[in-house]
């Protein structure tokens, strides 16, 4: 079975509380993706974006080592969700693909491959304690 169909099954199981979950997954994916950034001056880490319907290409100069100032972006972005809106996290800076594929020590399996396969197992957790 595939991530998205255990997730589809997930927020069926979810009922009316289906919006309020699929927040807290996107956000809970973006926090594993920040947490998991290698850190050298915050830059990286501070540009993972959340785009509603389609995908935040910005990419800023700041930094934010910690994160929190990207979460609180993606909390706040969120809210602007409804149901049937596509959520994309996405990083834009140019490097963001070869940090991906194991260019930094800090992260050499990558973010988003490890935060997807450990999600997908925490999904199904969920679907079968339903």
């Amino acid at each position: 079975m595939s991530f998205s169909s255990d997730l589809a099954k997930f927020i069926e199981k979810a009922g009316k509380n289906r919006d309020t979950v699929i927040r807290k997954v996107a956000l809970q994916l973006q926090s594993s993706m920040v947490e998991r950034s290698p850190v050298d001056t915050g830059r990286f880490r501070g540009n993972w974006q959340c785009g509603i319907g389609q995908a935040n290409t910005g990419t800023g100069s700041g930094e934010d080592k910690s994160g929190s100032a990207v979460l609180l972006r993606t909390t706040s972005a969120l809210q602007g969700w409804t149901a049937g809106q596509a959520i994309l996290l996405t990083n834009s800076l140019p490097y963001a693909q070869r940090l991906e594929h194991g260019h930094s020590a800090q992260a050499p399996h990558g973010m988003v491959r490890l935060t997807v396969n450990e999600f997908q197992d925490e999904v199904r957790k969920a679907v079968s304690e339903l």
